[in-house]
């Protein structure tokens, strides 16, 4: 059996974020965020994402936790030099928050075995902001 080495660094995160108010209630402290994420691969063998770990903090300091298999309900598989990209939402009771959280992932070479008997690693996701247009003003 091979063991194959990789690098949580060379799995690339991007954040993208925009306040929804169409989503929002600000009259009963409901704030919608929509964030889109590119994971992209870095490295010379595929990836699978098994699942993820949020922390999302509100102004007042209220912390939800949130853990669960894959995003968007799938467990993408991203090959050498490919990215996945994908959009999810939170919803907090103040204007202004952030996310921070990981990745839990698994090489994916060869293939053909199961991901419990390859190794795994976490990649982190730094804090990002969410906030509404006029709230850091």
């Amino acid at each position: 059996m091979h063991k194959v080495e990789f690098n949580p660094a060379l799995v690339g995160i991007n954040v993208v974020t925009t306040y929804l108010p169409s989503h929002s209630q600000p009259e009963e402290e409901r704030y919608t965020f929509a964030y889109t994420i590119t994971i992209s691969n870095g490295g010379d063998v595929p990836v699978q994402l098994l699942s993820r770990h949020w922390i999302i903090t509100d102004a007042d300091n209220d912390v939800q936790e949130v853990r669960g298999e894959g995003v968007v309900g799938e467990q993408p598989v991203i090959g050498p030099g490919d990215s996945f990209r994908y959009t999810s939402g939170a919803t907090l009771t103040t204007p202004v928050g952030c996310m921070e959280g990981s990745y839990y992932m698994v090489v994916r070479e060869p293939m053909e075995l199961d991901p419990a008997d390859l190794p795994t690693f976490e990649v982190p996701i730094a804090a990002f902001s969410l906030h509404t247009p006029t709230a850091l003003n």
